[in-house]
């Protein structure tokens, strides 16, 4: 704050973090990918907080800081599959990217029932904050022997996991609030 640095700045180092950690898993560096990943992520809490630290929160900076977060994570979970598929492990492969369209869903869980009125911030194991510690340890430990197939499949699990609790908190509270099961009414997804 004091060097004038803002929080969409902070993002995009924390973007640019991300691809040079993606880089870093392809050529299977882990523990610089590791190092990497790290300082990112910190800069990843860090937009936030400087934000309101400074009072210069703004929706399009959260929408930023939203968007790239969810890119930052397809490129090292991409890039994760890449490692494993160089590795010859196809099965650990399909954890990886059920892990990224996992973390894509909790997201887009999270968004469209707020949305639709429904606190989106009870359910599931597997928020942002848990995947990162998951993927952090999974590449410091990628050279490991089978750690990281093991940590991918948990990640792709819990992740899953995470996608069904909320679905499953939506529906009780939409249902609740409806009225019960016989006031059912299937809007369309505007965002397709």
């Amino acid at each position: 704050m004091r060097a004038g640095v803002g929080p969409n700045a902070i993002t995009v180092v924390g973007f640019v973090g991300a691809i040079a950690t993606s880089v870093l898993v392809v050529a299977q560096y882990w523990i610089a990918a590791g190092v990497v990943f790290l300082v990112s992520s910190l800069s990843d809490m860090l937009d936030g907080a400087v934000a309101r630290m400074s009072a210069r929160t703004s929706r399009f900076g959260a929408f930023l800081d939203s968007t790239l977060d969810r890119l930052g994570e397809a490129f090292i979970l991409g890039a994760i599959g890449v490692a494993l598929a160089r590795n010859g492990t196809t099965w650990a492969v399909g954890m990886a990217f059920a892990a990224l369209a996992g973390s894509f869903l909790v997201s887009y869980t999270r968004a469209r029932a707020e949305g639709l009125g429904v606190d989106s911030n009870r359910g599931g194991l597997m928020s942002r904050p848990e995947r990162l510690v998951l993927v952090g340890l999974g590449i410091f430990l990628g050279g490991v022997g089978p750690t990281l197939q093991i940590i991918v499949t948990i990640l792709a699990v819990l992740t899953l996991l995470t996608v069904a609790q909320r679905l499953s908190h939506v529906h009780s509270t939409l249902r609740a609030a409806d009225g019960g099961p016989g006031n059912s009414h299937r809007g369309g997804d505007p965002t397709s």
